[in-house]
């Protein structure tokens, strides 16, 4: 059952009863997960751990350095500790404040990076445990994405599989720069069982680092990987639309979770302009992939990059061509935004709901299933 929505302040959203498709708790450190892992990890992380003041007590995503302005706004920063640790100040800040109807908990940790398949499965499922035991048993309010290591497909399966039956859990969490493209076949088992269990696939901001983040080479500044970040999810739009993922699984939806909005559209007219002249090596794609991108990804607007002026921000709308591709979101803690400016300027008010609950409810089928008492 739902949390009885509560009276947020009248400066903050325009629809009462929004969705959040981010919001980010943070894993304080690793001592967090020993609690659920198995004996075997424990023991490895306990020796590691002890004696070593930082290391792989963190294990941060370079992608989002704790210390970094956008990881947090000022206002957002504990005392002490890490901006999203805290289950309290969640609720303070956006669940309550923002009247929020759900949010769903997008955990980014270094268990996704791990060179090891064993080691990055093993702290992707204590991170999901953790995630249920911390978060979603706590407020009714929150959902969760599960969070796979994409280094060994069949141990993702495996974890997929293994909390699917958990109607809290409503999307898998990727990333966006990994060691192969995600339309490879090689990933497609984890697909189908995500498209079997109505599960969308969420992919977010962040890399494994395995290839530098610029087509050029090697980045020197975190501004470059951060504004780099759209080449990535642009290369895994147009990898997943030519290797015929969406034709395969014609029900799955694909989240871009903090990717921006406005590289969008060009990329659209650029793609379907060239797969006109060489879609005989795609026989698979039976209409123009600006067609099936409308179907079948959706976007977070925090970050919407879009220009200040609104009528400037329709026209990027207009491009984009679809009243069904964003997604709310207040990206908690990250900093996208001051105050209670969570909807960013510009938006249409006659888009605003279904910005704002219906492409959400749309998006994530698993949001209105029961959950069990």
């Amino acid at each position: 059952m739902d949390m009885p929505l509560s009276n947020p302040s009248a400066a903050t959203l325009p629809t009462i009863g929004a969705i959040d498709c981010d919001i980010h708790p943070a894993v304080p450190n690793t001592l967090a997960l020993l609690p659920y892992m198995d004996e075997y990890w424990r023991d490895i992380l306990s020796g590691v751990i002890v004696g070593v003041d930082g290391g792989i007590g963190r294990m941060e995503l370079a992608s989002y350095p704790p210390s970094a302005p956008l990881s947090a706004r000022p206002d957002w920063r504990p005392p002490e500790g890490r901006a999203g640790a805290s289950l309290a100040a969640m609720q303070e800040h956006a669940l309550d404040h923002f009247g929020l109807r759900f949010a769903i908990c997008n955990v980014l940790h270094g268990a996704q990076a791990a060179f090891s398949p064993y080691f990055g499965a093993a702290l992707c499922r204590a991170i999901n445990d953790w995630v249920v035991a911390e978060w979603l048993d706590r407020d009714p309010r929150l959902r969760a994405s599960i969070v796979v290591s994409m280094v060994d497909p069949a141990l993702a399966i495996e974890e997929i599989e293994r909390r699917a039956d958990d109607p809290r859990f409503v999307q898998v969490l990727v990333l966006a720069m990994g060691e192969m493209p995600l339309g490879r076949r090689v990933y497609w088992p984890i697909w189908e069982m995500a498209a079997r269990n109505r599960l969308p696939i969420g992919i977010h901001a962040g890399s494994m680092y395995r290839h530098a983040a610029s087509q050029s080479g090697h980045c020197t500044t975190l501004v470059e990987d951060y504004a780099m970040m759209a080449q990535g999810f642009g290369s895994q739009v147009v990898n997943l639309v030519s290797e015929g993922v969406f034709a395969k699984y014609p029900e799955m939806k694909v989240v871009l979770i903090e990717s921006g909005v406005s590289w969008l559209p060009p990329l659209m007219w650029r793609f379907s302009k060239d797969w006109r002249g060489v879609r005989n090596e795609v026989p698979w794609l039976k209409k123009a992939p600006t067609s099936i991108i409308r179907d079948h990804v959706r976007l977070t607007v925090q970050p919407l990059d879009g220009p200040p002026d609104a009528r400037e921000v329709e026209r990027l709308l207009d491009h984009l061509g679809s009243d069904r591709m964003l997604l709310f979101a207040t990206d908690y803690p990250h900093w996208q935004f001051d105050g209670d400016e969570a909807v960013p300027p510009g938006l249409p008010d006659s888009l605003l709901q279904r910005i704002m609950v219906e492409n959400a409810l749309e998006t994530y089928p698993r949001l209105t299933d029961p959950i069990p008492a």
